[in-house]
């Protein structure tokens, strides 16, 4: 609901197509983000302030506020956007790329880019000609580029076309499927995935955090809890006694699935 009362909705997918989501729950992911930036900021001003704040953060605002190029757009000239599937919002080439064996994506959208990626096509002349002379241009005329592009590159392999615009310095990449990019090689490198303890599965696997800090990393400590798992940690840390917390779960007040005092350590 969020990702449709926002717009979002109306510019994915391809053009002419159905209404689409974003992959992705956005408006959730997003939100929460804002959500951690308000605290924090909250944080630094009660250090400073000795006060504390109410921080409102709506899916609905979060949405709109990705929607950058749209909105200056839009506020410059009234124009109301829609879809352009994988394709850049000004630039072109900057999108998937059909090959023999799936899709690539592509940027060749500087001067220099341009002209590696039609040498590496082996049609140097197209970076000379006046219709593709720029980015507008280009961008203006994708319906007859693509196709020009995507009848030289259907024949091979996507590596066969990444190993040869990656040579030539050419922006792109595979598209990638999830068992691919939850076994790819550079995550695995930066020690992105790692195994938290769970209290009923033992180890299990996790997402990292992309946030990488050179003098205080990232606690990797333990799986998601069960609900209420917790509840008597958190209780006793705000300095509730053991004889409190036995009455408020013999009225039925603390419920939840816990393990017991030290357990989940």
């Amino acid at each position: 609901m969020a990702q449709a009362m926002s717009g979002l909705m109306s510019i994915t997918g391809e053009p002419n197509g159905n209404p689409v989501k974003v992959g992705v729950p956005i408006c959730d992911l997003v939100c929460a983000l804002y959500g951690t930036i308000g605290a924090l900021s909250a944080l630094r001003v009660r250090e400073q302030t000795g006060r504390g704040q109410f921080i409102d953060v709506s899916l609905f605002e979060s949405g709109v506020s990705l929607e950058v190029w749209e909105a200056g757009r839009y506020f410059a000239t009234g124009e109301i956007p829609g879809p352009l599937g994988s394709a850049h919002q000004t630039s072109a080439p900057y999108q998937a790329i059909r090959a023999a064996d799936g899709y690539f994506t592509v940027g060749a959208t500087t001067p220099r880019n341009w002209r590696s990626f039609c040498d590496a096509l082996g049609h140097p002349e197209w970076a000379s000609e006046e219709r593709f002379k720029d980015n507008p241009s280009r961008h203006a005329r994708r319906d007859i580029l693509i196709p020009m592009i995507e009848q030289v590159t259907s024949p091979k392999p996507r590596d066969h076309w990444v190993s040869l615009l990656q040579k030539a310095g050419v922006p792109c990449a595979e598209i990638q499927t999830f068992d691919q990019v939850f076994n790819d090689s550079q995550l695995q490198a930066r020690g992105f995935f790692w195994n938290g303890r769970h209290s009923k599965l033992g180890d299990v696997e996790q997402i990292g955090s992309p946030i990488h800090f050179s003098d205080t990393p990232v606690r990797q400590w333990r799986a998601g809890p069960g609900l209420g798992e917790h509840n008597s940690e958190v209780l006793r840390a705000l300095g509730r006694t053991d004889a409190e917390i036995a009455e408020l779960k013999t009225k039925g007040i603390l419920g939840g699935n816990e393990r017991g005092r030290g357990a989940a350590g």
